[in-house]
């Protein structure tokens, strides 16, 4: 067998959709051309790549699981006639057990198999549920080269790593579905330098980019080498196709510098995963645009923000109802807001609809006073209308409600909450204040909107307020913002104890009724639509709460 000294990776950071075998193969055989001509040996796809990541209880179904198999069967005889070898993730039965997979393909034909060991089955996470862990792997020969290859959570641990390293392995090339969420870069790299520093392994970390259902994949692949020097970092949030060259020196091997890309933090990290996010979302299920109820709030002016920055702005529509409750502040900001986008600006009043329902109502209601059944009677008259739009033109209705209001119920089921994807699902709402103020200073790479400032100042400084009565405003029913949000993410990201988040400044009483509102909302959130996910613990796959649940947190 010949050694070689040297070889030439190409790393595909690619977008699949789940259960398009053929586009994901189509994919991949484009990265190979594309590798083919940067002179590539082999060319390094992602995790399930053939089948799209996560398949949840589709990759159970026998026919989807041949579908699979016989594509890359297919796939792999193309490799006879040359060019580069292939590395790429696929589901895989062997001896009637289903594994996640990742196949090499070499001269025709399969050449090599591998299986995850180490299953994840914790917050989105599912994969014990379908898949069966591997055996303990050995690394992959090829052009004499001996190549760890551990999938994912693989690397999370030393469990797989090590014996890969005990087995003789010159370096390790990883695949990942590694979701967003907030600081997961830092985390990927901490986790790659944990590895290197037991093995002193050189590693390449490729993950694939899209969105999936609520799951934003930012890509973000790198290459770091045994001194824990990242000399290769792809792009967040995009696609990418980069050569890596790999070299052996008297010390073992390494990657010599390659393509460099800065990526973004913090909230700009967290706006880019909403765009992205939602593009796919949109884009994946073949929607050719977009209807959100346009009320000159804060809420709404992002999402639309979202939206012309994912779509383009001649694929949203925004749409002013207003009732004898908007203001004329509302009204003008609305506008201004649609039209510093580009967005298509429709209003209908929903006076004489809202005034209908409340006279048909009328008798029965004889005698009470009106409360928050005549104001939900707006907000669901609006989902109505808007629904009704959707239908009408084929688009999609976006849900607008932030995390703080998603948690306490502050919205109407049947109204604000209709819609078939929510943006900002996973943001709280300082952040969406946060994230909007940036947002008119500063864009993603990409994306589709005008530059400058988009969202009226005064939509940011003004009192937020859902206008469903004279003179309202969300404090009149909700603690500041600021003290809201820091309770919350103490409850729903890290479950603190009510004594423990007293202890760090807050009212005893304030905390219990959170805790009670966030509780008696969870039968709303089951019938929201889902979000964007980006904090490390959102309304969906993370936190899967009863809806009748009698314990509450007492404080003691």
């Amino acid at each position: 067998m010949n050694t070689a000294n040297s070889l030439k990776i190409a790393l595909a950071q690619l977008n699949p959709i789940v259960g398009d075998i053929k586009g994901n193969i189509d994919k991949a055989r484009n990265a190979r051309t594309q590798a083919e001509s940067l002179g590539a040996d082999l060319v390094m796809l992602p995790e399930l790549f053939v089948a799209g990541y996560p398949t949840e209880d589709l990759v159970l179904k026998p026919a989807f699981q041949e579908a699979c198999r016989d594509a890359l069967e297919a796939f792999a005889a193309e490799t006879a006639a040359g060019g580069p070898a292939v590395l790429i993730g696929v589901p895989w039965v062997e001896n009637g057990k289903l594994h996640n997979a990742v196949a090499l393909l070499e001269n025709g034909r399969i050449a090599e198999l591998r299986y995850k060991v180490d299953l994840p089955n914790y917050g989105v996470f599912d994969e014990k549920r379908v898949f069966v862990a591997g055996p303990e792997p050995s690394p992959v020969i090829f052009k004499g080269a001996r190549i760890g290859i551990p999938i994912c959570e693989d690397v999370w641990t030393p469990n797989v790593v090590r014996p890969l390293f005990e087995k003789g392995s010159d370096f390790l090339l990883v695949p990942n579905g590694s979701p967003y969420w907030r600081n997961k870069i830092g985390t990927r790299y901490d986790i790659a330098r944990d590895r290197i520093e037991e093995t002193n392994l050189p590693l390449a970390y490729l993950n694939m980019v899209g969105g999936q259902d609520e799951l934003v994949f930012d890509g973000a692949s790198f290459v770091m080498n045994a001194d824990a020097e990242v000399v290769c970092q792809l792009p967040a949030f995009e696609e990418a196709v980069v050569l890596t060259e790999w070299k052996k020196g008297p010390k073992g091997w390494f990657c010599a510098p390659a393509a460099f890309t800065g990526v973004e933090e913090g909230d700009k990290a967290d706006y880019a995963a909403c765009v992205l996010g939602f593009r796919d979302y949109v884009g994946k299920n073949r929607f050719p645009g977009v209807v959100l109820g346009m009320s000159g709030g804060i809420d709404s002016a992002l999402c639309a923000t979202i939206a012309v920055d994912a779509l383009g702005a001649d694929k949203v529509l925004a749409v002013m109802l207003p009732y004898r409750y908007t203001s004329r502040d509302s009204l003008n900001d609305a506008e201004q807001c649609a039209a510093n986008l580009g967005a298509r600006y429709e209003t209908i009043p929903i006076g004489g609809a809202v005034d209908s329902a409340n006279e048909s109502l009328k008798e029965l209601f004889a005698g009470r006073k009106p409360d928050v059944a005549e104001e939900n009677i707006q907000a669901r008259m609006r989902g109505l209308l808007l629904m009704a739009i959707s239908n009408k033109f084929g688009i999609m209705l976006m849900t607008t409600g932030n995390k703080s209001e998603v948690s306490v119920g502050y919205a109407t089921l049947y109204g604000d909450m209709n819609g078939g994807f929510n943006p900002i699902k996973d943001l709280y709402k300082t952040e969406v204040y946060r994230i909007a103020a940036l947002r008119n200073t500063w864009k993603p790479q990409g994306a589709k909107g005008p530059d400058g400032v988009v969202i009226p100042p005064n939509i940011l400084t003004k009192a937020p307020t859902a206008e469903l009565r004279e003179n309202q405003k969300d404090q009149d029913s909700l603690p500041p913002y600021d003290v809201l949000d820091d309770i919350l993410e103490k409850l729903v990201e890290e479950e603190m104890r009510i004594k423990d988040i007293v202890a760090a400044g807050h009212d005893v009483a304030t905390v219990k009724k959170v805790e009670r509102l966030l509780n008696i909302a969870e039968y709303k959130r089951r019938q929201a639509a889902p979000g964007v996910k980006v904090t490390h613990r959102n309304f969906g796959r993370d936190r899967r709460y009863p809806i009748v649940n009698y314990f509450r947190d007492e404080g003691k």
